[in-house]
């Protein structure tokens, strides 16, 4: 069955060196190479998650084998329990003791549906108690490699960057290959304008940031139960009342092909990318 390589959660790792702040895996294995990991934490509470599991994505012994990468950008006043959202690898594995045995973009789409249900649920049961539990939520990104295939899933703004030599100069491009949901982007505003035709403040500027309802800046994500369903905006979180929700949990998909001059793949959240540029990172696995 598939195994963890590595799952910094910020309750103390084993498979990794900690110093100070920083969580590092310089280097491991998995199944189609070689990868390193490493955690910033930038405020007291690490809402951020991520995982790398190897091998076999079924419990039948000529199952195809894989690699999953999960990378999860929390926000809000509570820290998503880490169950909720690194459980993803094992609802993957699912569909794989089925007669088809195969990775697909719908087995992916249906993990975010299962994963984005179980939450929801454990917001109804708590949030009488924690009503915080309403206003959390994250960022997910996705990814498997199977049979020389790369299956994405992305909700929020975390980045899957793609570093790939050109032949003739041997030179390292870098690309991105998935998609953000951020309403920095003209794309995702003209999105939420066309999805809520009757509310002239579904996205607003402040202080030269765009945010929707001039709350949050994705526009997908798992949880964020009260910009979901009206029956979480208690106290309120949100002003006014809404009729339709005004945030997603729908993946964005994409299957890339892999190459053999693709060279390396990072998985990161949106607080590298605030940094560094997708073009600058060609020379970052040497």
């Amino acid at each position: 069955m598939i195994k963890s390589c590595s799952k910094p959660s910020g309750e103390g790792d084993s498979g990794g060196l900690l110093d100070g702040l920083l969580w590092y895996k310089d280097l491991g294995q998995h199944v189609y190479g070689e990868f390193s990991m490493a955690v910033i934490q930038a405020n007291s509470l690490l809402r951020d998650q991520s995982q790398l599991e190897s091998g076999l994505l079924s419990s039948s012994s000529c199952g195809p084998c894989g690699t999953f990468i999960g990378v999860y950008d929390g926000h809000g006043e509570l820290r998503l329990p880490a169950s909720s959202m690194t459980t993803f690898s094992a609802i993957l594995s699912v569909p794989f003791a089925s007669k088809h045995q195969e990775i697909s973009i719908n087995v992916l789409r249906k993990a975010f549906s299962a994963i984005e249900e179980n939450f929801l649920s454990l917001v109804g049961k708590q949030w009488l108690g924690k009503p915080q539990m309403a206003s959390a939520g994250s960022c997910c990104l996705t990814g498997v490699i199977c049979n020389g295939l790369l299956y994405i899933a992305n909700v929020g703004d975390s980045r899957v960057v793609l570093g790939r030599s050109e032949r003739g100069t041997k030179e390292v491009i870098a690309m991105q290959l998935s998609t953000e949901h951020n309403a920095s982007i003209d794309a995702v505003r003209e999105e939420l304008r066309s999805l809520h035709p009757q509310d002239p403040q579904i996205v607003v500027m402040k202080h030269n940031v765009w945010r929707i309802k001039d709350l949050i800046q994705i526009s997908r994500s798992i949880g964020d139960a009260y910009l979901k369903k009206a029956g979480f905006n208690k106290e309120p979180l949100l002003p006014e009342s809404f009729q339709k929700p005004i945030l997603s949990a729908e993946p964005s998909l994409l299957v890339h092909k892999l190459h053999p001059d693709d060279q390396f793949l990072i998985f990161d959240s949106d607080g590298l990318w605030e940094h560094q540029q997708p073009g600058g990172c060609r020379n970052c696995p040497d």
